[in-house]
């Protein structure tokens, strides 16, 4: 299910995230865990936003067989945001993933009229999770 090229020492739960891509989608994901400049450079290159950024993902072209896409996360975002709203790294690796996930099904909060909000709030109860990245972001 999840592909993970982990190019940091964070630890990462593959089992936890397999369990919530799986509540999703049967389609193949592509996680990168990755640095703080490395995310820069990719944001910067794809959305020409030179700044450092948490999560960022990249749909596939939709056909059978094919993997859903690629979700990228910084790992000192995760470290970091961990931290500072006092919850584990895994509760906010999850949580980065929980949101680049539903943007690689097609939800954008920045758009919608809270069905990704609905959505994410849905898998942050049944998954035992930490307020959302877009709860958080909404004050």
């Amino acid at each position: 299910m999840i592909e993970l090229d982990n190019r940091t020492s964070l630890n990462v739960d593959e089992d936890f995230l397999n369990k919530i891509a799986l509540s999703l989608t049967d389609k193949e994901i592509e996680l990168i865990i990755t640095t703080k400049d490395e995310i820069q450079n990719i944001n910067k290159e794809h959305r020409n936003i030179d700044a450092p950024t948490d999560v960022l993902s990249f749909p596939y072209e939709d056909m059978p067989m094919s993997p859903l896409g690629s979700i990228v996360v910084s790992s000192w975002h995760v470290k970091e945001l961990s931290s500072e709203l006092g919850h584990t790294q895994d509760d906010e690796l999850a949580l980065l993933f929980v949101h680049g996930l539903l943007h690689l099904l097609g939800y954008d909060h920045e758009v919608d009229s809270g069905e990704m909000r609905e959505e994410e709030a849905r898998l942050i109860k049944e998954f035992n999770l930490p307020k959302s990245l877009i709860i958080r972001t909404q004050g």
